[in-house]
């Protein structure tokens, strides 16, 4: 009888083992949590960038920056074409009054990308943002692609808006080239996306929204007036390669330009990795 119990007993028992340990082998492999334990990777950098485009729709700083740049554009076109018919300017390329709106335009595409960065550093938001995306790469990559995008798509639709608003001012002072004015659009689109790169890679480094605008400002627009000011052929040579001034003869595309297209294409996609590479340096050191 005892002998018999005992059997039985250890029969139970090793069945009992038997059919736990089938039960963990396949949890941890071929069940459900097994493969969402395995197989979960996150979304990745598609996923980086959703969020990111989620995040810049659902505040209104883009929206106000697009607005200004908009009326920037249709006033100051408007003003070229008129002061070209008033001065009796010699015949132009109509796009050349887009073109040169860029000189103010650009800084709503700029203070549209830094917000991307400092409004999140303002808020410590930026702490959630690096626990959703762990990969610090991911983060400013995501940032510098959706305003590059965004700053190439409203460039040309700005550069469109200002060649239609300027033909009629200018009466006769252009002309209307389409392969001209096609790339000129483009031109406008391409050296705006490198600005918003550039920008995003400046607010990683300085992380203020007055420290960001002020060094964009500085390299951008104020320094090429002073290498000019000052003159002499050390700071015109140095001038040449500065961001809008390579923009500018890139743009234009009037053949006065000191080097290719290409090269000038070049230049300015040298300074924005170089911001890029700066800012993540910093995010790397400092993180959040």
């Amino acid at each position: 009888m005892s002998t018999s119990t005992s059997t039985s007993t250890s029969t139970s028992t090793s069945t009992s083992t038997s059919t736990s340990t089938s039960t963990v082998s396949t949890g941890a492999s071929g069940g459900p949590r097994g493969r969402v334990g395995s197989d979960r990777t996150g979304g990745g950098f598609v996923g980086a960038f959703t969020s990111e485009w989620t995040k810049l729709w659902t505040v209104r700083t883009p929206y106000v920056c697009l607005l200004v740049g908009l009326v920037v554009t249709a006033v100051f076109t408007f003003y070229y074409g008129s002061i070209a018919r008033i001065n009796d300017k010699p015949i132009q390329p109509v796009g050349n009054a887009s073109v040169s709106s860029v000189v103010l335009t650009q800084f709503a595409l700029v203070i549209l990308a830094m917000t991307t960065v400092t409004s999140e550093y303002s808020t410590n938001s930026v702490r959630t943002s690096l626990l959703w995306v762990p990969v610090r790469p991911r983060v400013q990559l995501a940032k510098a692609l959706l305003c590059a995008l965004v700053g190439f798509v409203t460039a040309m639709v700005w550069g469109v808006l200002g060649i239609a608003l300027a033909w009629g001012p200018f009466r006769g002072h252009a002309e209307f080239e389409l392969s001209k004015v096609a790339y000129q659009t483009v031109a406008m689109g391409v050296y705006s996306a490198l600005i918003c790169v550039m920008t995003v890679g400046v607010a990683f480094a300085l992380r203020t929204a007055a420290g960001a605008v002020a060094m964009i400002f500085f390299v951008v627009s104020a320094l090429p007036g002073m290498l000019v000011g000052l003159g002499g052929p050390v700071l015109l040579a140095i001038n040449e390669y500065m961001p809008q001034t390579v923009g500018g003869y890139f743009m234009l595309g009037d053949g006065e330009a000191p080097f290719p297209d290409a090269v000038s294409v070049l230049i300015l996609l040298v300074w924005a990795v170089a911001a890029h590479v700066a800012g993540l340096l910093v995010l790397r050191r400092r993180d959040a």
